[in-house]
């Protein structure tokens, strides 16, 4: 009797050994690939590219100031259409220009102290004519040498040229393509030193646009979109994150 309990209490222990064995290892080879699984690299691809700038936006102030304001507005119903014929005298259509509505400011006498009184001086009248062309070298050298028409006794005021590209949602997508493209391959280069190699994408976030002046190392968290130069460079960056085999 006690021979056959022994036998059975033997078979119960070898049995669970041989379970707690397979179960450590099926544990093991679960917890290795669970393990596996979880690795993943995270890198930083960017693609820049110079661009020109197909459109400018430019403007031209000009005032006039006299004691009586029909005056004031007498000289600026003169300096504005002499304006608009010197820009088509250089090659501006009519159509790309655009004359504001005329701005008034009432001129009053100050006293001793420089504080202003209510006696009315005079009065000083502005407008603006814009000019917005797809020709942007032209433009950006018609607003240089505009001044010239203070010798002609205008009193104008050249304003900066705005320079922009009207083509950034097609060329974004290109561009993030090339920044993907980049992440990809220091993800494998990474990978590869480690001899490891890269599997299929876990995640992916796209980083902020920097169109900057040509040359420039200048970013910003929010993005920069610089309108002040005519050849720009635009920055497109991903973060992606590579599963690991």
């Amino acid at each position: 009797m006690n021979g056959e309990n022994n036998r059975y209490w033997l078979n119960v222990g070898t049995a669970l050994a041989i379970g707690l064995a397979a179960s450590s290892l099926i544990f093991g080879w679960f917890y290795a690939k669970t393990k596996k699984s979880d690795d993943a690299i995270t890198v930083t691809g960017s693609a820049k590219k110079r661009i020109k700038s197909d459109l400018v936006v430019w403007s031209a102030g000009v005032s006039c100031q006299s004691p009586q304001l029909s005056d004031a507005y007498k000289q600026l119903s003169t300096s504005v259409p002499r304006i608009k014929q010197y820009l088509l005298g250089k090659g501006i259509a009519d159509n790309q220009m655009t004359t504001s509505a005329i701005t008034t400011t009432t001129l009053k006498k100050r006293n001793e102290n420089g504080i202003e009184t209510s006696e009315i001086t005079g009065y000083s009248l502005q407008q603006q004519v814009e000019v917005r062309s797809n020709d942007v070298d032209k433009v950006a050298q018609i607003a240089r040498e505009a001044t010239e028409l203070i010798n002609q006794g205008i009193l104008i005021e050249s304003n900066a040229p705005q320079y922009y590209y009207t083509q950034i949602g097609d060329l974004k997508i290109e561009m993030l393509g090339e920044a993907a493209k980049d992440a990809k391959e220091r993800a494998e280069r990474i990978a590869a030193s480690t001899g490891n190699s890269v599997g299929p994408v876990r995640s992916a976030r796209m980083g902020v646009l920097q169109i900057t002046p040509a040359d420039s190392t200048e970013v910003s968290d929010s993005g920069i979109y610089d309108t002040s130069t005519i050849d720009k460079d635009m920055t497109a960056v991903v973060n992606i994150s590579f599963a690991v085999d």
